[in-house]
């Protein structure tokens, strides 16, 4: 039974019991800005718990079935386990009022046992907290379906709810033994039956309220990874035809090299097997990623992108699998999902370029630190406080040099100190309090503050973007921006450096709609019609129902600029002065940023 089989299967059950098949929402989760990536299946529903009315128009019914994409970072230190993944397909059901537990427990029992032919290992229940009873009715249910093994639990099966606030409730899980005959826990149906208004962290510290709901919402969750470890017998969801062809791709190049340059040296299997299992699931991720547009860089997901592909950069052989990997992995979803087998590349191998020019005088720097005036005997020892000084110095990170390591460390060359891990942490935490420290009084984008020298810089920034978009490349996105009195800053997206030609074009193209005198206008309208109509939005950002656009029209009547925005601006162009870019700078792998200011 292969991925393709059980994904099938499970969208005709639920099919066949009255639910509408959607797909897969965007791995961003759109208009949520309080979460970087979509984590869980019910993120695209959550707004049909409160207003369930909603799903008649929108899906015809009140009963959804999905194949959810996610990404999670948050166990990464487990990545390379027998369940652990950064990017998953998450099997759900979803209900907003149309059936209450019998039937979400009943059907996740009878998909399990009697349309896979799994066996459960056993299941759990709420045992109530606080305003939230215990819930004596599923374990009712369990039992009357023949599961005699129900475990009470407390917080663990109290899900949600996913960011800044939303519905959440008491789960019931669902364990299956794994070959290993591990209990794995592989389906979690939760009773969204309270609505949060704040976060999980926030619940957890008493310092948010629990507000009843109205309907009973169904949202179950199930990783299909998980399931086909366990449907294909298999210890791992490593060792499924998810991850097999490339893994064999990794093991079979890692294991040629390694035997050949560190004969001596025996590699620890269990230790080899977590960081090959590591790479192919940030791979994995990296193609999904990059697929919906996402570029790595400093900042939020961005950020995340960088991490996951610095992690494994390090790691030995690379360069001979790496878009033999990503090939295997578009033909293995070619049929589900659609994949940008080259942008992936080209993304992939520019971030190596810039990682290996920054990591390759850290590691000779590192090497030759330790090895002048260091025999064989005594060992030179590493700590964790100088680790962390010469990796933040060259943008490495902690996992690639361990991996660049490890064997020279097994010869006996070197030796890490007895605390290392820990002294590389309190190094790290006390970098990370100088940089808050430091940059508390900064402003962190946007206006530094209102006046009428920031107003116009406003004002020209919104000219600047557009100039870029028609002068540049029309798919030109803004990324981040910061404006105080003496000059604009915009960073953007964009795949090179740009001419002395390309500068001047676009601050001519400025300037001219600065010398047409054309009218600044702010328009409120629903945002869907905002979106309808083009207007630039900040990614990421959570917009109201009714937004402020503000446009700038030639003429003619031809709109030039139409932005999401706040303001303030000029009534009109003809107030603002001399545009001049001051400065065009890289400031990470395919973002650009300029400089520019009103004389």
């Amino acid at each position: 039974m292969d991925s393709h089989t059980i994904r099938s299967r499970f969208l005709k059950f639920f099919e066949g019991k009255g639910h509408k098949i959607v797909p897969s929402s965007s791995l961003v989760p759109e208009n949520d800005s309080s979460v970087l990536f979509t984590t869980a299946g019910m993120q695209q529903f959550k707004q049909y718990y409160i207003h369930p009315e909603a799903a008649d128009k929108d899906f015809g019914g009140r009963n959804i079935v999905t194949v959810q994409k996610c990404v999670r970072t948050g166990d990464i230190d487990e990545v390379g386990d027998a369940t652990h993944l950064t990017f998953l397909e998450m099997l759900g059901n979803f209900s907003f009022g149309g059936y209450g537990r019998r039937e979400a427990i009943t059907y996740a029992h009878d998909f399990i046992i009697k349309e896979l032919d799994l066996e459960i290992s056993y299941v759990t229940v709420y045992k109530g907290e606080g305003i939230v009873p215990q819930d004596d009715e599923s374990r009712a249910i369990w039992n009357e379906l023949g599961i005699k093994d129900i475990r009470l639990d407390g917080s663990d099966v109290f899900w949600g709810p996913t960011g800044g606030s939303g519905p959440c409730g008491p789960t019931t899980e669902i364990y299956c033994k794994n070959s290993a005959g591990d209990d794995v826990e592989i389906w979690n149906i939760v009773f969204n039956e309270y609505f949060c208004n704040h976060s999980r962290e926030k619940l957890d510290k008493g310092e948010a309220t629990l507000q009843k709901l109205d309907i009973l919402g169904i949202d179950t969750g199930m990783g299909l990874e998980r399931l086909l470890a366990i449907a294909q017998k298999e210890k791992s969801v490593y060792e499924t035809d998810l991850f097999n062809p490339a893994l064999e791709k990794i093991n079979f190049e890692r294991e040629n090299l390694m035997s050949a340059t560190f004969k001596d040296a025996p590699i620890n299997a269990e230790t080899f097997k977590k960081r090959t299992r590591i790479i192919a699931d940030h791979l994995r991720t990296i193609i999904f990623l990059v697929s919906e547009g996402i570029r790595p860089g400093s900042n939020k997901r961005e950020y995340i992108l960088r991490r996951l592909m610095r992690r494994i950069m390090g790691a030995t052989s690379i360069e001979k699998f790496v878009d033999e990997v990503f090939f295997i992995y578009t033909k293995i979803y070619k049929d589900v999902y659609e994949l940008d087998l080259e942008n992936t590349k080209l993304v992939f191998w520019k971030e190596f370029q810039d990682f290996k020019s920054n990591s390759d005088p850290g590691f000779k720097e590192i090497f030759k630190k330790y090895i002048e005036g260091t025999g064989t005997f005594p060992a030179s020892v590493i700590t964790g406080g100088e680790a962390f000084y010469y990796l933040s110095t060259y943008s490495i990170t902690k996992e690639a040099f361990l991996d660049n390591i490890e064997q020279v460390l097994k010869m006996g060359m070197w030796i890490l100190s007895k605390n290392f891990n820990e002294e590389y942490e309190q190094a790290l935490k006390k970098h990370q309090a100088l940089s808050r420290t430091s940059s508390a009084g900064m402003f962190k984008g946007g206006l530094a503050n209102i006046n009428e020298k920031t107003t116009k810089l406003h004002t020209v920034h919104h000219l600047l973007l557009a100039g870029l978009q028609a002068n540049i490349n029309p798919h030109i996105k803004q990324e981040g921006s910061n404006i105080t009195e003496e000059r604009l800053r915009l960073d953007f997206l964009c795949d090179h450096k740009l001419t002395d030609e390309e500068k001047q074009k676009v601050e001519n193209w400025v300037n001219d709609k600065i010398k047409a005198d054309l009218d600044v206008t702010r328009r409120e309208m629903p945002l869907a019609k905002a979106r309808k109509i083009g207007a630039e939005m900040e990614f990421g950002t959570k917009y109201p129902e009714i937004v402020s656009v503000y446009f700038i029209e030639d003429k003619d009547g031809n709109i030039i600029s139409k932005e999401f925005c706040g303001g303030p601006h000029v009534v009109n162009t003809g107030e603002l002065g001399t545009f001049k870019i001051l400065k065009e700078e890289a400031i990470s792998a395919g973002v650009r940023r300029i400089k520019a200011v009103l004389i």
